[in-house]
């Protein structure tokens, strides 16, 4: 959960970086969010899930 939170927090911001710096208008992101969320209901919703899981875990064990 605090994975997906971390994410869903980070993209509201760069879409409001974007949208304010101009390079994104309103109804484009608006599309986008849209999209998200009912991309979010379909079956492939816990294929991307687990992707951007193993993501996450791959750039969590990285040393520095």
């Amino acid at each position: 959960m605090a994975i997906s939170l971390s994410v869903v927090v980070l993209l509201a911001i760069i879409l409001v970086v974007l949208i304010r710096g101009g390079s994104l208008k309103a109804g484009p992101a608006v599309v986008a969010v849209l999209f998200g969320f009912f991309l979010a209901s379909t079956g492939m919703a816990d294929d991307i899930q687990r992707f951007l899981n193993s993501i996450a875990e791959t750039i969590n064990s990285i040393q520095f």
